[in-house]
């Protein structure tokens, strides 16, 4: 029997149709060896809302020989004082992504419960819940004409058989808009009995609208943070889970050993010491910065329409030469995100605000390509 023939015959059935999430990397990682024969420039990575600069840190590796603790005190004590809250209430994890998971085995029966989604949205959400057997609802944000993409929640609401885990992504991504905070606590309370309301923070620092407080106020509430955005610890792949101690109780019962290597704990808690948060804000800062001036001028080329807002550290627009714009750009070794197959964003493409120069260099090609689309026109 070939190796084909077996899987077919004994891969779980809910496992046999999922398609992998499509990460940044999975995308373009051979493409980085691509481009122009006269183009030699470093590849320029504005797909993955990563943080356009890094930071060097010191390791103790003395103890790399013993296994780490499940939950790191100088982590779990650095993050609860950093949000606020007591440290009963964080648990850390393998990034915001394991959060999700856990989530998702602890409080969902396979086959019989859901979650309710609200795209376009991230998409870990719904293949998290599918790759555990769980369904997915799905209720689309509502685009009005201001654009801002805003909670259905009458529809939510009436989605609620079975849904135990309604995720919110605020600042959302792809569209960097926030939800009303009403509709939010308006989700909260129809839900209070039945489902945790999970409010994905990820990119919290590049506003001033956090929903730490509905925390104390709903017993209900789980809100997902990471070191990835913000602190430019993308490739630490730590993540915090905060949530009434019960809830923290639980989720423990489903994490991993050891979920956290020593190294990682050693940067995490590096990063949320006090230089570690100054830092952090200040690269909050200069990224907010460069991402205005990048707003005006992409507002001012070719057929560009801006989409949503620009709350994260990224940037969605619409155009009808989307597939020729990637293209160009990839050939350049300037990588950027197609967000087109997501409802309501058809023809959408999403940057990642990087640091002056990659944005200089976006700019100087996107200005080429319209240049070569009207020259191609006459």
């Amino acid at each position: 029997m070939s190796i084909t023939s077996f899987i077919a015959n004994n891969i779980a059935k809910h496992v046999k149709d999922l398609v992998p999430y499509a990460s940044a990397r999975r995308l373009f990682a051979a493409s980085a060896q691509t481009g122009s024969e006269d183009d030699h420039s470093v590849p320029i990575w504005l797909n993955a809302n990563e943080a356009p600069t890094s930071t060097q840190y010191e390791l103790d590796t003395s103890l790399y020989n013993r296994y780490p603790d499940c939950q790191p005190d100088a982590v779990i004590n650095a993050y609860a004082q950093y949000a606020g809250v007591n440290k009963d209430q964080v648990l850390v994890s393998r990034g915001a992504d394991e959060g999700i998971e856990l989530l998702i085995r602890a409080f969902c029966d396979p086959v019989t419960d859901s979650v309710l989604i609200c795209p376009p949205t991230y998409g870990m959400y719904a293949i998290s819940a599918r790759t555990c057997n769980v369904g997915v609802k799905s209720v689309p944000l509502i685009n009005n004409d201001l654009g801002d993409f805003q909670l259905d929640v009458a529809n939510m609401t009436a989605a609620s058989a079975n849904v135990k885990l309604v995720f919110i992504c605020a600042p959302n991504n792809p569209t960097g808009t926030l939800p009303s905070r009403s509709d939010i606590e308006a989700i909260i309370q129809h839900y209070a009995q039945t489902a945790l309301v999970v409010i994905d923070e990820a990119y919290i620092e590049f506003t001033d609208e956090p929903h730490l407080s509905l925390l104390a106020q709903y017993p209900n509430v789980v809100v997902l943070r990471t070191l990835s955005k913000a602190f430019a610890l993308a490739g630490l792949r730590c993540g915090f889970t905060l949530a009434q101690p019960d809830i923290i109780h639980e989720l423990l019962k489903v994490i991993a050993p050891y979920p956290l290597s020593a190294p990682v704990a050693d940067i995490a808690a590096q990063a949320l010491s006090a230089e570690g948060l100054k830092r952090m804000h200040e690269q909050v800062a200069t990224i907010l910065h460069e991402q205005v001036a990048l707003v005006d001028d992409l507002a001012n080329i070719g057929d560009i329409e801006l989409v949503g807002a620009q709350t994260g550290n990224f940037i969605l627009f619409r155009t009808i030469h989307k597939d020729a714009l990637m293209q160009f750009l990839v050939h350049h070794k300037v990588f950027i995100r197609d967000q087109s197959k997501q409802q309501q964003l058809q023809n959408c493409l999403r940057i990642s605000t990087g640091n002056a120069a990659e944005n200089a260099r976006l700019l100087e090609l996107i200005t080429q390509f319209y240049q070569i689309q009207e020259a191609t026109a006459l």
